[in-house]
């Protein structure tokens, strides 16, 4: 089974306090003021059962899960995900924004807690399916990125991880981004949110017009 491509997926990837929510309202905006419909998401999450699958494994308050159990856990939201919220938006024509997607397995279970990447990846075509058209990473240091996560208040478990775990993230995300350039853009989310949001939108917008453009010749 391969991966469907789907143009009008976009997802926002990047470690703790990038600044993926404050981007993802920006595009979610430009869609919607260019008349478009618009479905904002996150993972995990998205439905009503995949929110509590994101209860269980972000809670600090129980056993913290085997690396396979989080894994698994991870992509029985994301398979309640996709059915439920993203393929009915996208089948009826609208755009679909997800902070956090597949890309997030295979840098926080399979990097950094030494998940299998093949069987990531097979998990991601049999029980996912599809592909970002495009996918924004916003990339900022370990520190300067768990330093705004923490001035937001309590963390969650993941959020609690060292520093070393987050390194590995993030090192995965950029290998993932030198990998597939054509789907993946690199934004410095170091700078103010108003510079990441109009770089984030202006990528948007090149998205749209080749979507508008592949549809326009069949």
């Amino acid at each position: 089974m391969s991966l469907r491509d789907c143009p009008r997926l976009i997802t926002l990837e990047g470690g703790e306090g990038a600044g993926k929510s404050s981007a993802l309202d920006a595009l979610a905006r430009h869609l919607r003021d260019a008349g478009a419909e618009v479905v904002t998401t996150r993972e995990p999450g998205g439905t009503p059962l995949a929110e509590q699958i994101r209860g269980l494994l972000l809670d600090t308050h129980h056993e913290p899960p085997a690396p396979e159990t989080e894994l698994l856990l991870m992509f029985a939201a994301r398979a309640q995900h996709v059915r439920e919220t993203v393929l009915p938006a996208l089948e009826r024509g609208a755009w679909v924004i997800s902070d956090r997607f597949t890309d997030a397995s295979f840098a926080y279970q399979g990097a950094a807690r030494g998940g299998d990447a093949g069987f990531i990846a097979e998990l991601e075509r049999r029980v996912v399916g599809i592909r970002p058209g495009l996918t924004l990473l916003l990339d900022v240091p370990v520190a300067v990125g768990l330093e705004r996560a923490r001035r937001r208040g309590e963390t969650d478990r993941i959020e609690g991880e060292q520093e070393a775990f987050f390194e590995r993230v993030r090192a995965s995300y950029l290998a993932r981004a030198r990998a597939e350039p054509d789907r993946f853009r690199v934004i410095d989310a170091t700078r103010p949110m108003n510079a990441v949001a109009a770089e984030a939108v202006a990528h948007l917008q090149r998205q749209i017009e080749m979507t508008a453009s592949d549809i326009a010749h069949g």
